[in-house]
This record gives structure tokens, C-alpha cells and sequence, in this order.
């Protein structure tokens, strides 16, 4: 790349990480994520997750369809 280029966000961010990735383990990532999560819990209530996790159906659904479910899914949760 010439010096009078820029470089893209996306060419960054990938720069980036593989940078962050090359210093750190598992571990890192574990304890940010954790971190994160707590973050998380702590500026939202039961309304946002269950938000989310409706969005998230929503989206399996329409990119799945209904047989991605199966009957089997159905049988599954009628036996127990």
C-alpha cells in the first residue's frame, strides 16, 4: 500500500486483530468476554434479553425455514 493511501476500516480491523490475537490466549478472551457480559447484565433488564432472543428466533426462521426445526423437535420436548 502506498503511503497516500488509506487504509479501509475493515483492513484495519482485521490488522488488528490478528495483531491482539498473536499476543493473547484463550484466556484473554475468555476474561474480556466475562467482562462484557457482566457489563452488559448490569445496563439491561429481562425485557432486552428476551428482546433479543426473539429477534434471534425471528432471524433463524426466516433464513432456516420451518423444516430446519424438524419434528423431531417437537417429539423431543413432548417425551421429557
Amino acid at each position: 500500500m502506498a503511503n497516500d493511501e488509506k487504509m479501509s476500516r475493515q483492513e484495519a480491523g482485521r490488522k488488528g486483530g490478528e495483531a491482539t490475537s498473536k499476543n493473547h490466549d484463550k484466556d484473554f478472551y475468555r476474561e474480556i468476554g466475562q467482562k462484557g457480559g457482566e457489563a452488559t447484565s448490569d445496563n439491561h433488564d429481562k425485557e432486552f434479553y428476551q428482546e433479543i432472543g426473539q429477534k434471534g428466533r425471528e432471524a433463524t426462521a426466516d433464513s432456516h425455514g420451518k423444516d430446519f426445526y424438524g419434528e423431531k423437535g417437537g417429539k423431543a420436548r413432548n417425551n421429557n
